[in-house]
């Protein structure tokens, strides 16, 4: 089970974060509220389940570009929810592997990619704050 923020008071984020992640970080760096899925609402985590991280990662699009004549790359993303056990999830999926990453993704509705896997860190779950909500 997740260790919740013991003040559960936003406070200011980590160095470099977007103004708008401040509210969603308590003093111990972790999530202060739920995560969601953007599309459906579903719950993603529970508040305290994840710590706030500065990574770089490209992601693949949520949505394809109607006419788009070019290949979508993907959306490079540097703030996230950090996860170290799988278990920590409310409800989350994954994708085939895609070289040596998995995708996270609503096991409800199977919209996203809302996160990253990589498979060579067992121990280290990314959502990007970008590509959910939070109640």
């Amino acid at each position: 089970m997740a260790t919740a923020c013991a003040e559960m008071e936003p406070v200011a984020a980590p160095p470099a974060a977007a103004p708008s992640s401040a509210e969603l970080v308590c003093a111990q760096g972790r999530n202060l509220k739920a995560v969601l899925c953007q599309r459906c609402g579903s719950r993603v985590l529970l508040p305290g389940a994840a710590t706030f991280a500065h990574r770089e990662l490209l992601l693949p699009a949520m949505r394809k570009k109607a006419s788009s004549g070019g290949s979508e790359a993907g959306e490079l993303l540097r703030e996230h929810w950090l996860v170290r056990d799988m278990f920590s999830f409310e409800n989350v999926g994954f994708t085939r592997d895609v070289g040596n990453v998995k995708f996270l993704v609503c096991a409800d509705c199977e919209a996203g990619p809302i996160g990253w896997h990589c498979l060579d860190d067992k121990d280290s779950f990314y959502v990007a704050l970008e590509r959910v909500a939070h109640e």
